[in-house]
């Protein structure tokens, strides 16, 4: 874009719905702030959705333009494209002003015009989208700023946050023909996918003090668990979305698409051989280790081992715990599955289950946190769907949470359903699985596959520190295998004070999420390449 940040010429749109979830005087402040700007917009638009004989009711003391647009709009998206279709601005500011009152500072449409005009001319991806860092104010006016990721490729979360001001050139909203009509709610997760395909992404970062708008909304509380109760019309919308952008970049994965059989057929074994093997990695755990390990030593298939891993070193007195279930311990039972020990003194996820499976006798690994429980017939249920197939190299199943309270009872959380992952279909779960951020548990794996596939990372890919490298290794298995799945509930997630989901900061939410972002920008080139390969 050659356009000067001087002369640009920038129409801002605003939404006033049918109904807006605040009052009419902080939709005129944030009409107000639109038209206090230092770098002084052309006009600013209002997509009036109270009706078609909605009347112009929006006094302003300004010079600019306010163009009314009133309609009978059925969503966002056609109260943005009627708007747009009327913006006289080479560049366009969208205000997704509908859920909380959003208000400009008064630089920030000079922000916004500068990032999206100083690039150099002849650049080989133009500027398709300008979006930045933001102050959220909470109900007692505490602000909280709110710090953004720079977009890549690898961002296919529909539940990043970019933010409620956009600015975006009027040719691109015309090329790729404005928000799409159909989304009910995964609106502007399509419009920054389309956008990105073959233009940048911009992100104006804020320090301190350096935020371009206001929105007046609550912080949001963490919850691992939130997507159980998103609306299951939404999320297939959003899935639709996704698979879309994936076939139009090459990285889509077609039904059945590069699938082959395990790699190593089962020699004839004993009877009573070891037929899977349940890894357990462990740090200074001492009080949940033995809870994990007798819920494998209850499986109804005999022929299975423990292997705890702890990676505390010597002194962590896990490892004393689970003594206690080896030859010679006061736990030890001779006709219990056995428990093995391995010791390490480095507090590394990846390498402990990869040490344990080196050590593993058993042909399939069976995941198991140091703080869980596999129902009886977990082992029993993933051999079945393992033994249904030869191109099955991963099984994952569904798990119920439970909590473990100071007194230290344990009880099923009944207002969290059965945790299912159903989004895995056959047909489409490993492109979908590029949307969510979990894989599902427990997940179940050949161990040939494992080691096929490059085993466990050992926080040797960007951001991870104990974090994402399971689902790292699903991406790269469904590149390669089915995923199966076992549907009903045979495991327990316990959670408790000191577990890991729990009082998470947004420093550490980010780090994650960069974490898996950065491990599906990956997986985009591993697809497009066997896509190319055929």
């Amino acid at each position: 874009m050659n356009t000067s940040f001087e002369n640009a010429q920038v129409s801002v749109v605003l939404l006033h719905g049918a109904e807006l979830p605040y009052d009419r005087a902080a939709f005129e402040t944030c009409l107000d702030a639109a038209l206090a700007q230092d770098l002084l917009p052309c006009e600013v638009l209002i997509a009036n959705g109270r009706g078609a004989d909605a009347p112009h009711d929006f006094a302003t003391e300004s010079d600019t333009p306010v163009v009314h647009v009133p309609g009978n709009f059925n969503n966002r998206a056609e109260m943005f494209n009627a708007a747009c279709r009327q913006a006289r601005g080479e560049l366009i500011v969208l205000v997704c002003n509908d859920r909380a009152q959003v208000r400009l500072r008064q630089s920030a449409l000079r922000t916004l015009v500068m990032a999206a005009t100083r690039g150099e001319p002849g650049e080989e991806e133009p500027v398709g989208l300008v979006y930045a860092d933001y102050a959220r104010v909470g109900p007692q006016g505490a602000t909280e700023e709110v710090h953004l990721l720079d977009w890549h490729a690898g961002r296919l979360r529909d539940t990043t946050d970019f933010g409620s001001v956009f600015l975006v050139p009027a040719k691109v909203l015309e090329e790729i023909g404005g928000l799409d009509e159909s989304c009910q709610a995964a609106d502007w997760y399509d419009l920054r996918l389309r956008i990105s395909e073959g233009r940048r992404l911009v992100h104006v970062a804020n320090r301190f003090a350096g935020s371009l708008y206001e929105v007046e909304a609550p912080s949001q509380t963490h919850n691992v668990f939130d997507y159980l109760l998103a609306d299951p019309a939404a999320q297939r919308e959003a899935e639709r979305v996704c698979t879309e952008h994936l076939k139009r970049i090459g990285a889509y994965l077609a039904p059945g698409a590069h699938v082959q059989a395990v790699p190593t057929t089962p020699a004839a074994q004993p009877a009573d051989a070891c037929r899977a093997s349940v890894v357990i990695p462990v740090n200074q755990r001492p009080e949940f280790i033995g809870r994990a390990i007798a819920s494998v030593q209850a499986q109804t298939v005999r022929e299975v081992e423990v292997i705890v891993v702890v990676n505390g070193g010597e002194d962590d007195p896990t490892a004393a715990q689970v003594r206690r279930y080896q030859d010679g311990g006061d736990r030890h039972d001779p006709q219990a599955p056995p428990v093995r020990l391995i010791v390490i003194d480095v507090n590394n996820l990846g390498v402990c289950l990869n040490t344990g499976l080196a050590a593993a006798r058993g042909r399939y690994y069976v995941q198991l946190d140091s703080d869980d429980r596999l129902k009886p017939d977990a082992v029993e249920n993933l051999l079945a769907v393992f033994e249904s197939d030869p191109t099955i190299g991963m099984v994952i199943g569904s798990y119920e949470v439970w909590t473990l309270d100071s007194n230290g009872s344990l009880k099923r959380n009944e207002e969290i359903p059965v945790v299912k992952h159903e989004e895995w279909t056959a047909d489409n779960g490993r492109n979908n699985l590029l949307r969510i951020n979990g894989a599902g548990a427990p997940r179940s794996a050949h161990i040939d596959v494992i080691r096929e596939t490059g085993w466990f990372g050992v926080n040797d890919t960007p951001h991870c520190r104990n974090y994402g490298e399971d689902y790292d290794l699903v991406l790269r298995i469904s590149e390669r295998y089915m995923i199966g799945r076992v549907w009903d509930p045979i495991y327990e997630v316990i959670r408790h004070a000191g577990g890991t989901d729990h009082a998470i900061d947004q420093v550490t939410i980010d780090r994650n999420d960069n974490a898996k972002d950065d491990m599906r920008r990956a997986a985009l080139r591993r697809r497009r390449a066997l896509n190319h390969r055929g």
